[in-house]
């Protein structure tokens, strides 16, 4: 990393924090700190539900749902940290930013991925419902989603690495620890392979989702499931639809901020807030709505719920 490098990362940085202060957009850690803490609640609800049953355990769309929600937990955590952290004007070794930059574009793969997962795994038990269970067992999605993370960490932390091999001064920090600086600053071929990382990803994840979603309504639609207007099917489909449009907006939004980052005639004010209202907002609403999405499309999941509930306020009665 040469020293003009060095020089942009504390004069980019310092105008960040700068911008924030002027528009006092610090006050968006109150929304962001509330839908967090609301989604930390519900989300380890959810997680202790299904690893405490033994049957959501063996069933391949339970896994898949415990995995989104993990992921969305470590990134929630990520995101929240950052935030406050900036809010708090702490200084960041970029070293250090660079790490939490390269983890946090893994949790949010992951999730992305992970939620395409389930569509294809909708597509498999609709589409061949009697081997179903030969082709995706717990076991294999279980070895499925081992891939998946290690997919989604690869090119990350392999740019980590890379940046830090071509570093000059190891200690140099920023005023602000943002994933969009961190990715902006990249420069040359590696940039480029920044913005077809990202398209290549989402572009796979779109077409693998719209391809389940016709053929499921193509092999469907002679069965009489989609003629009552609040059938169950109609439901479903509308609850994940929201959901991922929820996922992959926030997405799109990045790639956005992505390509305006090194344009000279956006301005500085234009860009802070497009980051501001996409980190503490969009980024955090499709983490919000999924516990309870999932609770209310999947029924056993909502039934052992109840269950678990019921449970712990007979012991609290007994107790008391």
């Amino acid at each position: 990393m040469t020293s003009s490098m060095l020089i942009s990362i504390s004069n980019i940085t310092q105008d960040w924090e700068e911008c924030i202060r002027k528009w006092n957009l610090n006050l968006f850690i109150i929304p962001a700190t509330v839908i967090t803490l609301a989604t930390l609640v519900a989300n380890p609800i959810l997680l202790t539900s299904i690893f405490l049953s033994r049957a959501l355990r063996q069933e391949t769309r339970y896994v898949l749902v415990a995995n989104t929600l993990t992921a969305d937990i470590l990134f929630l955590i990520l995101n929240l940290t950052m935030v406050i952290c900036n809010a708090a004007k702490a200084r960041f070794y970029w070293l250090v930013c660079e790490l939490i930059t390269a983890v946090t574009v893994t949790v949010y793969c992951c999730a992305i991925l992970t939620v395409t997962l389930m569509v294809v795994d909708t597509y498999a038990a609709v589409r061949w419902p009697l081997r179903y269970h030969d082709i995706l067992p717990p076991a294999r999605i279980r070895r499925i989603l081992v891939g998946v993370w290690l997919l989604a960490a690869m090119y990350p932390f392999t740019l980590v690495i890379i940046m830090e091999v071509k570093r000059v001064t190891p200690h140099e920090t920023g005023a602000v620890c943002l994933v969009l600086i961190s990715l902006g600053l990249i420069e040359g071929q590696n940039r480029d392979q920044i913005h077809i990382y990202f398209f290549i990803t989402a572009l796979i994840c779109t077409i693998l989702i719209l391809y389940c979603y016709i053929r499921l309504y193509m092999v469907t639609r002679t069965q009489g499931i989609w003629q009552n207007r609040f059938s169950r099917a109609r439901v479903t489909l509308l609850a994940h639809g929201v959901l991922l449009l929820l996922y992959f907006v926030p997405g799109f939004v990045f790639t956005l901020e992505l390509s305006l980052f090194p344009r000279k005639d956006i301005s500085q004010d234009v860009r802070v807030w497009i980051s501001t209202i996409n980190m503490c907002i969009l980024m955090l609403l499709p983490r919000a709505f999924a516990p309870y999405l999932y609770g209310l499309r999947y029924r056993e999941l909502s039934d052992t719920l109840m269950q678990l509930l019921k449970q712990h306020r007979r012991l609290g009665q007994i107790t008391g």
